[in-house]
């Protein structure tokens, strides 16, 4: 193909986006084809009656080390949750939290009952071993399911039911916990590490920044895709000649569009509530500590960002995790009700979200860093690909875009180089 020839990247997700920055850093020609309405694949937000909505409870998690590597933080005005976590149990919440982090809550932490003291010695012993070396060491070894894990480690059934079990399923929708015990240490690493935070501008903005990186007029909106070869792509019965391909898009797509191996989805719903009173002052996610569900977590995004929200209302967000099937609201407004009473009803349902294709499943034995080379010479990146996470979508679309500049012929130590200095300044 013809030098002039752009790189097509099919799909304006995270990867995508991440790939096409790094190419267009390195001077290639970058055409970028979303099937949608704007970037961002399922990392979106909308405005609706003046309120930001996530599509779905996401947070970025502030130790993941392409965050620093990829973008300006301070531009993206983070705004953190405090750390640990709100349980509902027994009619109220109650708080814990990491006490190296926030010694404040110790004592209310030690009595909480999501277990006993010695399953609550056993998160600080958890702790410390996944912060102990470098974090690439946590995906090596043999690997379990997270509940064998949990329970390997003496956890407690309460403990795994109340806490484990809505952490996990919240942040990895995974509230069976029969995923990787890999990605749960990864998880609980960058927990330890760092915070859980959303942009002011909510998360749209983390893409919005990514597609800023690129060259005017390079992203087409409404373009779908039906067939891809090495160097075209058909849209339409029209074919568009490329010098090197990449397949971008979420897991089940890129298999469709591929061949490759199918990619199995965790599905999860979630719906966004408006209120004149927030049910909760606290700045922590809120669990369901009862095992009732279907609600598993529940955050006042307007107490983490004010931002979120007009200045004489607040903003709600409730996860369920697995659940996409049903009148949604109502689910959600039965469980709720039950914690903060008949206000609820008051509430204004903004948005309900039904997401079958949350995240891939990584069931253990689980191996990241899967090629992004196919045999056919076309390339694809995300999160299928890596971990199930921001921080494996854009650092698949990094190491996709160092391939491609050596299919370029692009030399492989100034590609090796590229990668190293952002090594390095994460390291920093």
């Amino acid at each position: 193909m013809a030098a002039e020839a752009p790189v097509i990247v099919v799909g304006a997700g995270l990867a995508g986006l991440a790939c096409a920055a790094e190419l267009t850093a390195a001077g290639v020609s970058v055409r970028v084809l979303e099937a949608s309405d704007d970037v961002g694949g399922r990392v979106r937000t909308d405005i609706i009656d003046g309120f930001l909505v996530d599509r779905g409870f996401q947070v970025i998690l502030t130790a993941y080390p392409e965050l620093h590597r990829q973008f300006d933080v301070d531009a993206l005005d983070l705004r953190e949750f405090d750390p640990g976590a709100l349980v509902w149990r027994g009619g109220r919440g109650h708080v814990v939290s990491d006490p190296f982090r926030d010694p404040r809550h110790m004592v209310a932490t030690a009595t909480a009952p999501i277990g006993n003291l010695v399953d609550k010695a056993r998160i600080a012993r958890l702790r410390a071993r996944v912060r102990a070396g470098h974090p690439s060491r946590l995906l090596a070894g043999d690997d379990i399911s997270t509940l064998e894990a949990l329970r390997s480690d003496g956890f407690s059934d309460a403990m795994i039911q109340r806490f484990f079990r809505s952490l996990v399923g919240g942040i990895q929708l995974d509230a069976e916990l029969g995923d990787s015990r890999r990605m749960f240490d990864i998880i609980f690493r960058m927990l330890a590490d760092g915070a859980a935070a959303v942009p002011a501008a909510g998360m749209g903005a983390i893409p919005r920044q990514l597609a800023g990186r690129l060259a005017p007029d390079s992203i087409e909106f409404g373009a779908v895709v039906s067939a891809v070869t090495p160097q075209r792509v058909e849209i339409g019965g029209t074919g568009l000649g490329a010098r090197a391909v990449v397949v971008a898009t979420e897991g089940p797509t890129a298999a469709e569009l591929l061949g490759l191996r199918d990619v199995e989805s965790k599905s999860v719903g979630s719906v966004w509530f408006a209120a004149d009173q927030a049910p909760s002052t606290s700045r922590l996610v809120i669990l369901d500590g009862e095992g009732a569900g279907p609600v598993l977590n529940v955050a006042v995004m307007s107490n983490i960002a004010e931002t979120y929200a007009p200045h004489d209302g607040h903003v709600i967000a409730a996860s369920l995790p697995g659940i996409v099937d049903g009148d949604l609201d109502a689910l959600a407004r039965r469980q709720l009700r039950r914690w903060w009473g008949p206000d609820v009803d008051s509430w204004q349902t903004l948005a309900v979200h039904r997401i079958r294709h949350g995240q891939p499943r990584q069931r253990p034995p689980f191996t990241p860093k899967r090629s992004v080379e196919t045999t056919d010479g076309i390339f694809v990146c995300g999160d299928h690909r890596d971990t199930a996470s921001s921080q494996g979508a854009l650092f698949s679309g990094r190491r996709c875009a160092h391939r491609v500049l050596v299919a370029l012929g692009h030399s492989a130590t100034d590609a090796t180089n590229r990668t190293r200095r952002y090594d390095r300044a994460s390291e920093r």
